[in-house]
């Protein structure tokens, strides 16, 4: 498993690096996990999204924000500096357990990222992404193209969420965002040791996988 840090690159480059690595690893290269935090983005999935956009999307460019249609799962979701985005570039045909198994060990991954840091958090049956109570932690949304997928998830670390008022978290309004410093109280959190614990659990998740993620 490969493992590489972005750092901070907009959105498209981002996919365009994604998009690369997704041919090279269907050509033989290893399994990639790429490691991002986005200017501000508003994106829409497959299913749709726009319909959750609470500003005009004019408007939101014209502040330097964004707005971009994906390929992805799920409804609309937001990026932003203090949000660790991570894209899995991963052969799922050659995963034990399927398509759904990868998604629930994607989870586990920030599961254990958050209790790493004294954050207890779960899973929301029938609503993808990472919760305490009814407050979201993390998205996620996936594409598979060709048994090898791109996308990922986005775990949100820093206190300020202010770019969800620009949506409808998810298409779900009893839904609120929540990250990893408001949980703790404690805005000392680094992105850096989140990334790195979030990179040892997911190598340790996929390389020595459960039997069964849930």
């Amino acid at each position: 498993m490969k493992i590489i840090d972005l750092g901070m690159m907009r959105y498209n480059d981002a996919l365009t690096a994604q998009l690369t690595r997704h041919e090279e690893v269907l050509q033989g290269a290893e399994d990639t996990l790429f490691l991002v935090e986005h200017p501000p983005v508003v994106t829409f999935g497959r299913h749709g999204g726009a319909e959750n956009l609470r500003r005009n999307p004019a408007e939101l460019e014209k502040s330097g924000i964004d707005v971009v249609r994906t390929e992805r799962g799920g409804n609309i979701t937001c990026h932003f500096p203090g949000q660790l985005v991570a894209y899995p570039i991963v052969r799922i045909d050659k995963r034990p357990h399927g398509l759904r198994d990868f998604v629930a060990l994607l989870e586990e991954t920030v599961i254990r990222t958050a209790a790493f840091f004294q954050v207890r958090a779960a899973r929301w049956e029938g609503r993808p992404g990472v919760w305490i109570g009814r407050r979201k932690l993390c998205s996620l949304g996936i594409g598979v193209r060709r048994w090898i997928s791109f996308h990922g998830f986005a775990l949100n670390v820093g206190r300020d969420l202010s770019l969800f008022n620009a949506i409808t978290l998810c298409g779900l309004p009893d839904a609120e965002a929540t990250s990893l410093c408001r949980e703790r109280g404690d805005d000392s959190i680094s992105m850096q040791e989140v990334k790195r614990v979030c990179s040892r659990e997911f190598q340790t998740l996929f390389e020595n996988p459960p039997m069964a993620a849930r």
